[in-house]
């Protein structure tokens, strides 16, 4: 047996992930351990689970692969701040601190977090690379046009690729410093959410808003060519040589300084929302049109922290060019680890790759699961009341009543999720037809923005009875938005058209749009993940329940954990967040 780990570290999200004999075998991001939210250092605890869940030792390892290559990404760090020099000394400063301590010195940190035992073949892999291998070889397709885009690798921004049974090609990049992530960073930190972790707020921000701003970001700062490749004014920005995103330049344009973070949202914030959302979709539609264009290919795959923008997705899904599309649930750097072990069994290795008409990732349930013992232990330990119910159909019809009578429901069984998403292991779930279930998950429960909203589960088979979806259409990450079918909506009376233009956002996103309210955008708007038998197993048997009591195939599924938190991985994790 040939076992290979992957690591990602010292950027965002660290993790490992496990390959044996090209099948995948465990993954988890180590902010899952430590509870630091995207922890960026070395993944000890995720490897030394990924070990025990492979029952192998480090001297067992014939690879270990580090994600990118550090010394040709030192090189452009050096010459971007040779660039911008004597600017930027500050952000110098602190970068090479991190430096010359860890990164110059990834074989021997690796070495010394593996142990002594360790013998194997140490590899790097390049970062677009990663992606792009992450992308394809747990796809379900032989062949498929890939498309990466992120903040930035090496020197790499985006690539476009090709992947054809267990061999990958990158065709064309995009460099550094002309980046789309970071272009909607930029805006992320401009309207006063945290860079690298809230740019899904903006994602969620922006049906509130109007697209106003579009020819002023097209005509001053940024241009989108016909092939999605994109150019930037870098006087608008300061994430080069900075310890900011943007520039006074950038403040000027758009009337004043960037918003403080917990401050009040404005409309302005809102409109900004929407304008580079659009700028975004425009440019990752023309980036697929032009991978279509270069391939001929009916199947598109994707990574990189651009690809969990699922309303982009979305838009790329219904508008075309492809037939199918599937997205890398762990699309971020985490999801590096994984594609780099994959990408020295298939290309170091040489070995026959065989896709799953599913796909390869195993619902990214790749993570720790605790059995009933683990877990009485535990709350017999602290003395927690609690109750063991033995039969599954006693269980699921208890928790079904519950989610009935709009009871909100801490959901922890089987595997923990590989990548941002929950997917049915580490959930928190609701009645998504109760209108007041959106805002006492957000207030009470998340203690998060009263704006965001919630992403529903639904029964695959009936996806296209409440969405505007294609029949049966596999959708289990929650990497797509679709809109809710026309029948499902609910007409908005003079009052609710009021209650639209009032300023306050929570007052907006409390009115009801469809017999689902919990989880109906304001633009009538959903993130949907489909469940089904084969992966979701006790999930699906609980979703099949609840329809048969209800008739509605959607409830309200959110990560368990709160603000600030990763989500839970252990019942104690579980228990202190509830």
């Amino acid at each position: 047996m040939t076992h290979i780990l992957g690591i990602s570290a010292y950027y965002h999200d660290s993790a490992a992930a496990l390959i044996r004999d090209g099948e995948i075998i465990a993954a988890a991001q180590e902010e899952r351990f430590t509870r630091r939210k995207h922890d960026p250092g070395f993944p000890k605890n995720a490897i030394a689970y990924c070990l025990e869940e492979g029952k192998i030792r480090p001297a067992q390892l014939d690879s270990v692969v580090f994600y990118e290559k550090p010394f040709v990404k030192f090189e452009r760090l050096l010459e971007t701040y040779l660039a911008f020099a004597p600017s930027g000394f500050r952000s110098f400063q602190r970068a090479m601190s991190l430096w010359i301590e860890h990164k110059l010195h990834m074989p021997q940190e690796i070495r010394a977090g593996l142990g002594e035992g360790f013998r194997g073949q140490l590899c790097f892999t390049d970062h677009h690379e990663s992606h792009a291998a992450s992308a394809f070889f747990p796809s379900p397709f032989e062949e498929a046009a890939i498309l990466t885009m992120d903040a930035v690798g090496e020197w790499s921004t985006s690539s476009i690729g090709f992947g054809q049974k267990n061999r990958i090609q990158l065709l064309h990049e995009m460099r550094f410093p002309h980046s789309l992530g970071m272009l909607y960073s930029a805006f992320t930190y401009y309207t006063g959410f945290k860079v690298n972790s809230g740019e899904y707020k903006l994602m969620g921000l922006a049906p509130y808003g109007e697209p106003k701003y579009i020819d002023r970001i097209l005509e001053k700062m940024a241009r989108i060519e016909e092939d999605g490749s994109l150019w930037l004014d870098m006087s608008y920005f300061n994430y080069c040589q900075g310890l900011t995103m943007t520039s006074e330049k950038f403040h000027e344009l758009f009337g004043g300084p960037p918003r403080k973070p917990e401050g009040l949202i404005t409309q302005k914030d809102m409109d900004l929302a929407a304008s580079i959302q659009v700028v975004c979709e425009e440019a990752v539609l023309r980036a697929a049109r032009h991978a279509h264009r270069l391939t001929q290919a009916r199947n598109l795959v994707m990574a990189g922290g651009v690809a969990l923008n699922c309303v982009a997705n979305g838009r790329l899904l219904r508008e075309g060019p492809f037939e199918n599309i599937w997205v890398q649930p762990a699309s971020g750097d985490a999801g590096g680890a994984l594609g780099s072990a994959l990408l020295v069994w298939h290309h170091l290795l040489d070995n026959v790759r065989h896709p799953k008409p599913s796909d390869g990732q195993k619902g990214s349930l790749l993570g720790p699961a605790f059995g009933n013992q683990d877990i009485g232990l535990f709350l017999d330990s602290i003395g927690a009341t609690h109750e063991y119910i033995e039969d599954e159909k006693s269980l699921i019809d208890r928790v079904v009543n519950l989610l009935d009578q709009e009871k909100i429901i801490g959901w922890f069984q089987g595997r923990m999720e590989y990548g941002p998403r929950a997917l049915g292991c580490r959930s928190i779930i609701g009645d998504a037809r109760s209108t007041r279930m959106q805002q006492t998950m957000n207030l009470k429960i998340k203690f998060r923005e009263s704006f965001r909203p919630f992403a529903p589960c639904v029964l695959r088979e009936y996806i296209d009875t409440v969405f505007d979806t294609r029949p049966n259409e596999d959708s289990p990450y929650m990497l797509f938005v679709a809109l809710v079918r026309e029948d499902w909506r609910i007409p908005l009376s003079a009052e609710d058209k009021e209650k639209m233009r009032d300023p306050d956002l929570r007052i907006r996103v409390s009115v009801p749009r469809s017999k689902v309210p919990a989880i109906t955008h304001v633009d009538y708007s959903a993130r949907i993940q489909t469940v089904d038998a084969e992966r979701h197993g006790r999930y699906y048997r609980l979703m099949r329940r609840f329809f048969e009591l209800t008739g509605c195939p959607v409830i309200v599924n959110t990560s368990f954990n709160i603000r600030g938190e990763p989500i839970v991985c252990t019942p104690e994790d579980a228990y202190r967040c509830f």
